[in-house]
C-alpha cells in the first residue's frame, strides 16, 4: 500500500513539474513573440518613415510657395523624430549605428531651424537648397538599403530575436543578413560629407556668410604637399594628389588626397595662410594602447600648434578605438559655441584621424560682448525649478533663428537625466534646452 502511495505522489509530482515547465515555456514564448513583434513593427515603420521622408524632401525641393514649404519642412522634422524613435526600439545597442542616428538628427535640426523662420523675409539660400538636394540623395541611398534588408527579411522569414542573440554573443562568424544590412547603412552614411549641415554641437552657427578668419601669406603647392605628408604620417609626397579650387571660389583651397594599400586620406587646406579646414583619414585601427585622456592631450597639442588660441574642451567621446574631441572658443570667460572645432584621434598610436574646423574659420572673430543685464541668480529664476543646477557658464550661442545671443548656460539634473539650458542673459528668454548623454557632461577634462 505504501508503495502505491509513493508511486501516486511521484506521478503527481512529475505531472505538476511538467505542467509548470509547460506553463513557463508558454510564458517565455509569449514574451519572445511580443518582443519579436515589437522589433518587426519598429523596423517596418522605420523603413516606411525613411521612404516617406525621402519623398517629402524631394517635394520640398520642388516647392515654390513659402506657405507650403514651412509645413513641409516641419513634416520632415517630425519624420526624422519618428525614425529616431524607431531606431531606439531596435536591438542595435551593441551595433555601431551612431552615424546614422546623427544623420537623422541633423536633418531634423536643419529642417526645424528652417521651418520656424519667416521664409518670406528670409527665403532659402542657394546653399540651403544645395543642402536639401544632398539630403535627398543621401536619404534615397538609406531608403534603398533599408528596402533591400526589408525584402530579404520578409523573403527569408528572418527574425529580429536572432539579431539580438548574435549581437549579444558577439558571434562575428554568424552570417546575419539584418546586421550586415544595417552595417552597410552605417558605412554609407559615414561616407557622406561632414560639411552638409555643419557642426553637430548645439548652439553653433549654420548661417551662410563669408569666412571671417582666414589670415596669413599664401602657401605654394610644395608647402601644402609637405604639410599633408606630415599630417598623413607618410614618408614622401609621391603618392599625393593635389588639386586647386577654381576661380571665384569663396575660399581658395588646396585639396590633397592619398590612397595606398588600406590607408586613404583627404585634406582641404586654405591657400591663404595654410589653414586646415577638413581632414579625413581612413585606415584600420588597432588595439587601444592610449587612453581617452591621452588622446585629448594629443588633440589639445594639435590645436595649440595650429594657432587655435583660447580653445577649451567642450565634450569628448569614444567610438570603437577613436577618440572624438570637440573644442569651443573662450573669449574672456565667455564660451562661444559658433567657433567650434572637432578632432579625432586614433587610440592605437595617437594619429590625428579627422579635423573639422569649417565653423571656426567661418565664424571666429572677437565679439563685443556686453555686461549681462540679469545676474546669475535672476537668470536661474527662469529655469524649471525642478532642475537641480550643477554648473553654469556665460556663453554666446546661435539660436534657432540663426542669431547669436548672449546667454547663461546651466547644466542641471532632472531625475536621472542631465540637461543643458540656455537662458538669455539680457531678457531671461529660454533660448534652448537639450538633453545630454552622460558622457557629454564633462567640460574641463576627461
Amino acid at each position: 500500500m505504501l508503495r502505491w502511495i509513493v508511486i501516486v505522489v511521484l506521478a503527481v509530482g512529475v505531472v505538476g513539474t511538467a505542467a509548470w515547465g509547460y506553463k513557463e515555456h508558454q510564458e517565455k514564448n509569449a514574451i519572445l513573440i511580443q518582443a519579436e513583434n515589437t522589433y518587426q513593427r519598429a523596423f517596418h515603420e522605420l523603413t516606411y518613415n525613411i521612404d516617406l521622408m525621402h519623398d517629402k524632401i524631394g517635394t520640398a525641393i520642388a516647392m515654390n510657395s513659402r506657405e507650403r514649404l514651412s509645413p513641409q519642412l516641419a513634416e520632415i522634422w517630425r519624420l526624422t523624430s519618428d525614425s529616431l524613435s524607431n531606431v531606439g526600439q531596435l536591438p542595435l545597442t551593441l551595433l555601431p549605428f551612431n552615424k546614422t542616428e546623427e544623420f537623422l538628427s541633423n536633418i531634423g535640426d536643419f529642417t526645424y531651424r528652417t521651418a520656424i523662420r519667416d521664409l518670406d523675409k528670409d527665403p532659402l539660400s542657394d546653399k540651403e537648397l544645395k543642402t536639401l538636394e544632398d539630403l535627398y540623395t543621401q536619404a534615397g541611398d538609406i531608403k534603398e538599403e533599408l528596402r533591400q534588408v526589408q525584402h530579404t527579411a520578409l523573403e527569408n522569414n528572418l527574425r529580429w530575436m536572432d539579431v539580438q542573440l548574435a549581437l549579444a554573443t558577439e558571434d562575428e562568424q554568424s552570417d546575419n543578413t539584418i546586421i550586415d544590412g544595417f552595417k552597410t547603412v552605417e558605412k554609407k552614411v559615414e561616407g557622406y560629407s561632414e560639411g552638409n549641415i555643419n557642426s553637430a554641437i548645439s548652439g553653433t552657427s549654420s548661417e551662410n556668410h563669408q569666412y571671417e578668419n582666414i589670415q596669413g601669406k599664401k602657401i605654394n603647392e610644395n608647402e601644402a604637399l609637405q604639410y599633408s605628408k606630415d599630417l598623413f604620417n607618410i614618408n614622401n609626397v609621391n603618392n599625393l594628389n593635389l588639386s586647386e579650387t577654381g576661380d571665384g571660389a569663396e575660399v581658395p583651397l588646396y585639396s590633397i588626397s592619398y590612397s595606398e594599400g588600406d590607408k586613404r586620406a583627404y585634406l582641404d587646406i586654405t591657400q591663404k595662410g595654410g589653414h586646415p579646414i577638413t581632414l579625413l583619414v581612413d585606415r584600420p585601427i588597432g588595439e587601444q594602447k592610449i587612453s581617452l585622456n591621452d588622446g585629448y592631450k594629443i588633440a589639445e597639442e594639435y590645436i595649440q600648434n595650429h594657432d587655435f588660441d583660447d580653445m577649451e574642451l567642450f565634450n569628448s567621446s569614444q567610438y570603437e578605438n577613436i577618440g572624438v574631441y570637440s573644442f569651443i572658443y573662450n573669449q574672456n570667460g565667455v564660451r562661444v559655441f559658433a567657433d567650434a572645432i572637432e578632432i579625432k584621434v586614433a587610440l592605437d598610436n595617437g594619429d590625428i584621424m579627422g579635423l573639422t574646423a569649417n565653423n571656426y574659420y567661418l565664424n571666429h572673430h572677437e565679439r563685443d560682448i556686453p555686461e549681462p543685464k540679469l545676474t546669475s541668480d535672476e537668470a536661474r529664476e527662469f529655469v524649471n525649478p525642478n532642475v537641480d543646477i550643477q554648473e553654469e557658464f556665460l556663453a554666446v550661442i546661435t539660436n534657432d533663428l540663426g542669431q547669436e545671443v548672449f546667454v547663461y548656460e546651466f547644466l542641471g539634473l532632472l531625475g536621472n537625466d542631465t540637461y543643458r539650458i540656455f537662458i538669455n542673459a539680457m531678457d531671461g528668454n529660454e533660448e534652448k534646452v537639450e538633453k545630454l548623454n552622460g558622457k557629454e557632461i564633462n567640460y574641463a577634462g576627461i
